[in-house]
């Protein structure tokens, strides 16, 4: 009770502290790759980390993991924080949080204005358009590529000066211009973690900082760079949907956007599939052919194909007996020593964070160890020579010392009644086989214990099987109802 109550002063509360931190930049540009990181005093410990938006929870992880916006937009502007359970002492966990920041993303550039000079130009002249915008004094050196545009076709595209001249207009070059400067084209993951579940949905989304017109886009896997799927669509976004998400899955994938202006590729993203528990299997290794009473049997449980980490727990007759982890995956185990109350169905349950599965039920039946000790060569079993069993093998016991008191344990022990004898074993022939060792030189015990292993002993040291020890017990009839 002391410890309980010690633990329970000792255990913080889920408030903020110092032992979790949070790190990411103030602001950012949209387009940019942003990575906000929380880190614990030891990250080892950190046994599952979330990462919340504006109050809303955005990403779990079972371990200490960064959390990456690939694309950013102004919608990912927000106040963001942490959250971690941790193991605080033996087994009591505790929950720290970050403080919160605040991440504002900014425009890259403003929309561009087109001017033409000269305005009214005469027919043969030559025109130059020319696309205005400007970028933050910090991305001064970034390069800009520009398209150009009439009427819905292209004159130009992929573009890295801001002017575009025609050489010799006339009356049919009429008509409407503008421009759309295209920049990198981004590809992201749209599942809670950023990875695919097996047996789910898993989105792809890929998207351009800007772009106008009917975009063409593909995704493609890294290794046979194959295409998955294609979409065509008037917009600087789009989605594709792998349904059911298999293990096969995972791998590197890359998307292209072209609006017949130029094919441009993103950077490589890696697809992560995890593999939900599904059948769990229990397994009970018993030290002999059957559970005795005082054994020390092991419970196995283990979902072969299940995404690591794993928690796994053990119940007997619907009660929890306790649980155990695997980080890398595995088996899971539980030792328990044997009483007459563990006979019984036996269970498991794992759970590695997307849905918990439990086994089907094993039974056990546990029993008294069988006596190791027996009177062999008499007329009844509870009459004759002495015989132990030590350590898988039996042998004699010699009668030095041999009385009462040893006898009636060995009655005890047999289930046989009062002890009658402490006779020479020579009256049971056939004499012992010399290969038949002698296991005890001198049994004292004060004829109250359970067992003749119970009792005190001197170990062999001069004693051949002429002086083996025997017993005679009150015979017990088996029951006849």
């Amino acid at each position: 009770m002391l410890l309980w109550s010690l633990l329970l002063v000792l255990a913080p509360v889920g408030v903020q502290s110092d032992w979790l931190s949070i790190s990411m930049p103030p602001h950012a540009y949209e387009g940019d790759r942003v990575v906000i990181r929380c880190t614990g005093h030891k990250n080892g410990d950190i046994k599952r980390l979330k990462y919340f938006k504006d109050g809303s929870h955005i990403a779990t992880y079972s371990s200490a993991s960064s959390y990456t916006i690939s694309n950013a937009r102004f919608s990912d502007s927000g106040s963001y924080f942490c959250k971690a359970d941790r193991k605080f002492f033996l087994f009591i966990d505790t929950t720290e949080e970050t403080r919160s920041m605040w991440l504002n993303v900014q425009e890259l550039f403003p929309a561009p204005g087109l001017t033409a000079s000269p305005l009214q130009p005469i027919e043969g002249s030559s025109v130059t358009l020319s696309c205005n915008t400007r970028l933050p004094s910090d991305r001064a050196t970034t390069q800009l590529r520009y398209s150009f545009f009439k009427d819905g076709h292209t004159l130009q595209s992929e573009w890295t000066s801001p002017k575009f001249t025609i050489s010799a207009i006339w009356k049919e070059d009429s008509g409407n211009y503008w421009w759309i400067p295209v920049s990198q084209v981004s590809m992201e993951i749209q599942s809670p973690g950023n990875w695919g579940i097996e047996g789910q949905s898993l989105v792809l989304v890929c998207s351009v900082a800007k772009g106008t017109g009917l975009i063409m886009y593909s995704w493609h896997r890294e290794d046979t760079k194959e295409s998955v799927g294609r979409k065509s669509q008037h917009s600087q976004r789009a989605e594709l949907e792998i349904a059911p998400v298999k293990e096969s899955h995972a791998g590197g994938y890359y998307c292209t956007a072209d609006n017949s202006y130029g094919l441009v590729q993103s950077a490589v993203v890696t697809v992560t599939v995890k593999v939900p528990v599904l059948d769990p299997v229990l397994s009970i290794s018993v030290p002999g052919v059957l559970p005795f009473i005082g054994d020390v049997v092991e419970l196995q449980c283990e979902d072969k194909r299940a995404s690591p980490p794993v928690l796994y727990w053990f119940y007997h007759e619907n009660i929890t007996l306790g649980n155990t982890s695997a980080p890398s995956g595995g088996k899971g185990a539980f030792k328990l020593t044997l009483t007459a109350g563990h006979s019984g169905n036996y269970a498991c349950e794992a759970d590695n964070g997307w849905g918990r599965k439990r086994s089907e039920v094993v039974p056990l039946n546990v029993t008294e160890p069988p006596p190791k000790v027996r009177l062999v060569n008499g007329p009844h079993h509870c009459e004759g020579r002495v015989e132990v069993e030590q350590e898988g093998r039996w042998g004699t016991v010699c009668d030095d010392g041999w009385d009462m008191k040893d006898v009636a344990v060995v009655c005890r022990e047999l289930g046989c009644g009062a002890a009658k004898h402490t006779p020479i074993a020579m009256l049971y022939p056939p004499v012992v086989d010399e290969a038949l060792p002698v296991l005890i030189q001198v049994a004292l015990c004060n004829g109250t214990e359970k067992t003749l292993a119970e009792c005190d002993q001197v170990e062999p040291f001069d004693c051949g099987h002429d002086e083996d020890a025997g017993a005679v017990c009150e015979a017990v009839l088996p029951s006849t109802s």
